[in-house]
């Protein structure tokens, strides 16, 4: 899909806006824009219609549910892997990203757990039994300097 051909300046400034906060009232989007609210609450139904706004979600703190250790997992696979792989990988525990990745062809997971010991137990009981695992390297983050999933729509906009 070719973005500049779908969406336009304002759509921009409303995905701008949404990233930020999204729980932003539509009527605050409206007076931002400059526009009546029920014009950019139909923007907003398209960009979700198409695809360009996949959905809406809550970023909780994961210290308080016990999840504050973070490990990025390199798993490499036999060349011969099962096609369902990736989607055991997905059900494991803790898992909250699954990449297949090229140069050392496998997946790179990311991981959210308690602490080393059920790391330890993951990657011996869920993750390095599974049919194609070849080996795993672990990496444990020590401190998140940045995390986000907004887009730079800068470099996009006209």
């Amino acid at each position: 899909m070719d973005i500049k051909r779908t969406v336009d300046d304002i759509d921009y400034k409303i995905l701008d806006i949404l990233q930020q906060k999204a729980r932003i009232p539509n009527a605050e989007v409206s007076r931002q824009i400059g526009m009546a609210p029920s014009a950019v609450l139909e923007r907003i139904r398209k960009l979700e219609e198409r695809g360009i706004i996949e959905g809406y979600e809550v970023r909780l703190n994961p210290h308080p549910f016990n999840q504050g250790l973070m490990a990025f997992v390199q798993v490499s696979v036999h060349s011969s892997c099962r096609a369902d792989l990736a989607l055991a990988l997905s059900s494991v525990t803790g898992v909250q990203d699954v990449h297949q990745v090229a140069g050392e062809d496998g997946y790179l997971l990311k991981l959210r757990v308690a602490d080393n010991g059920e790391l330890g137990r993951i990657l011996a009981e869920e993750i390095c039994p599974l049919d194609g695992v070849q080996q795993t390297k672990t990496s444990i983050v020590l401190n998140t300097i940045k995390e986000t999933r907004k887009i730079d729509l800068s470099r996009l906009s006209s």
